[in-house]
């Protein structure tokens, strides 16, 4: 039982899926760096769900290490957050074994992940099939309180709750049953071409490009031939878009009436140019310190690898003794 004046447990994974973008920044990665202050935080890197979809291991070293690289550079900090990979946590499959021994296969036949990639014809690895089950042991393991996800991540959250409740029903109460916190509405950011901003379409800004590949990147950003001096609409416009997410309100305003005003596209562009590369600059010189100095990251990771483990380790000392893993000694 948490103290009144204990804060909650709050955890999210990020998957190494490729270089960030601003549109993950605004769609997750600022939300994680705001929560650590209001809770007891954890973000980990998903490295062992990563193998579902990456089987080349140079791959998935550099892009584990780019995640990491990215969360440290925009914010968290690893005396508030309790940053590790998932493969650092052992406890992680051990757990995951225990819970598959409780659900069944048309249980895990209703996740979306699954059958989305069966219903394109597609045969599933036992990774993919068993997903949400190493995904609850992430949830559960550290006693997590709240989870921020999407919308469509709501799933993960309610199968977790599912295996606790049963665990808790049938070998007496260990978990603690997690709530989703869900992201607020319109956070998600237009890409280049006007969809949304995702690797699968390459119409991503990354976040820690150099000032001149932003500026290319941004000069790229598809619009209309409405000509300067003609009234153009904010509201259907990437340039507005990706603008008001960096600006304050006010900025916010002042833009919106200069698109109104007839602001040529090009000089739209060079404001937004500004402001994004003025708010993105300090975070990419800490980028560049950070990736000059591995040895530092690596001290991190072994720190946050070695909080996470401790309540791991006597969690799950806990519940081999509940599931009836007999220890003689």
């Amino acid at each position: 039982m948490k103290t009144s004046t204990e804060k909650k447990k709050a955890l999210s994974g990020v998957k190494p899926t490729g270089r960030v973008h601003i549109g993950n920044y605004f769609g997750a990665m600022r939300q994680f760096v705001e929560m650590q202050e209001e809770f007891q935080m954890h973000v980990f890197v998903v490295d062992y769900h990563a193998m579902t979809t990456v089987q080349d291991a140079e791959k998935l070293r550099d892009e584990v290490s780019n995640l990491i690289l990215d969360y440290l550079a925009i914010g968290l900090d690893p005396e508030k957050t309790i940053l590790f990979k998932q493969s650092d946590i052992p406890e992680l499959t051990e757990l995951t074994w225990m819970f598959n021994c409780l659900v069944t296969v048309p249980w895990l036949e209703r996740a979306h992940a699954f059958k989305d990639r069966t219903a394109k014809g597609i045969e599933a690895s036992v990774g993919l099939f068993d997903y949400p089950v190493l995904m609850a042991a992430d949830i559960l393991l550290p006693g997590t309180d709240v989870v921020p996800v999407g919308k469509d991540q709501i799933q993960h959250i309610e199968m977790a709750r599912d295996i606790a409740g049963r665990f808790n029903h049938l070998l007496g109460e260990h978990f603690v049953l997690p709530e989703a916190v869900v992201g607020k509405e319109g956070s998600i950011l237009k890409g280049l071409d006007g969809r949304k901003m995702s690797k699968s379409y390459n119409n991503t800004i990354p976040l820690f490009d150099t000032e001149k590949k932003l500026q290319k990147g941004i000069n790229k950003i598809k619009t209309n031939l409405l000509e300067p001096g003609e009234a153009k609409d904010p509201d259907d416009s990437v340039v507005f878009d990706i603008y008001k997410a960096f600006s304050t309100p006010e900025q916010a305003a002042q833009m919106r009436q200069n698109f109104l005003d007839g602001i040529a596209w090009g000089e739209a562009k060079k404001e937004l140019f500004t402001l994004v590369n003025g708010q993105l600059s300090d975070s990419r010189e800490k980028y560049l310190e950070l990736m000059a100095n591995p040895a530092h990251v690596e001290d991190i990771l072994q720190a946050g690898a070695a909080k996470a483990r401790a309540r791991a380790g006597a969690m799950i000392s806990d519940l081999r003794n509940a599931v009836g893993l007999v220890n003689f000694k």
